[in-house]
């Protein structure tokens, strides 16, 4: 197993992974360092056809604190093309967590801004801790939520979005939940029992049906309808086909078990 110096990597029997950032001296803040290990992690986990879910969390007080302010000043005086590769490479990890074939459950055991709110934004279901504070903060700064833009926009839509990136002005959990971003707020005590509800619920479904799901909702996000139409006529034709397919009926139809479900 790799060895990770920003984030720490477990999986268990039933093939649950957890990633957690580790950087909780700097409340997790993203650097080159993080990212590089987080991407890491992701295309292995992804790969890894034992792994049908995925929890991501932070270790300390914080989730995630944004972007690491020292991994920004050391790219100002950079040349231009090589600033463009930095920020990029934010970019690219939130696409690999977007599209990830499995389930990503945000476990919010605290503070999230700027780019800890574009984590947040990819994952499927997302708990947060009660007292927890997010914000979208770049522009106090003088800067633009730019690479993280389209799947917070995509996750709490063009109104919310105008209303917490141009003021930059904090929120509550209970604001977060009410605009999309937390699927749900619970206890900080609460938190790792929620967290095992919804991963039971998780593994009761079927990991390449999960996959082809996930791929679907993506699709149908981004296409007319009458393409959607004949996408998703072939999908389920091929649904049909599938081990996994042929399984769930006959299981259904017999009242036995799938073999994929986990009590």
């Amino acid at each position: 197993m790799t060895t990770y110096e920003s984030i720490l990597l477990e999986t268990d029997a039933r093939g649950v992974a957890t990633v957690t950032l580790n950087r909780p001296d700097k409340h997790n803040a993203l650097n080159g360092g993080l990212i590089a290990e987080l991407m890491d992690a992701a295309e292995k986990l992804a790969a890894d056809d034992k792994v049908r879910i995925v929890v991501l969390t932070g270790n300390g007080k914080s989730f995630c604190a944004g972007g690491d302010f020292n991994w920004f000043s050391s790219n100002i005086n950079k040349p231009r093309a090589e600033r463009v590769d930095q920020s990029a490479t934010l970019a690219h990890l939130l696409r690999r967590l977007d599209t990830l074939p499995k389930p990503l459950i945000g476990r919010i055991n605290g503070p999230a801004y700027g780019g800890g709110v574009g984590m947040i934004s990819v994952c499927d279901y997302t708990i947060g801790a009660e007292g927890a504070r997010f914000g979208l903060t770049e522009v106090k700064l003088g800067l633009l939520p730019a690479n993280i833009s389209p799947y917070v926009v995509a996750r709490i839509g063009k109104v919310h979005a105008r209303e917490t990136m141009l003021s930059g002005a904090l929120f509550d959990t209970v604001r977060a939940e009410r605009i999309g971003l937390l699927s749900e707020v619970v206890a900080a005590d609460d938190l790792d029992a929620a967290i095992e509800r919804v991963v039971h619920n998780h593994l009761q479904a079927a990991p390449g049906a999960v996959a082809d799901t996930k791929a679907l909702i993506a699709y149908v996000a981004s296409h007319d309808l009458e393409t959607n139409m004949i996408y998703t006529a072939d999908r389920l034709a091929d649904a049909w086909e599938t081990e996994e397919g042929v399984e769930g009926i006959d299981s259904f139809l017999k009242k036995t078990t799938p073999s994929w479900r986990v009590k």
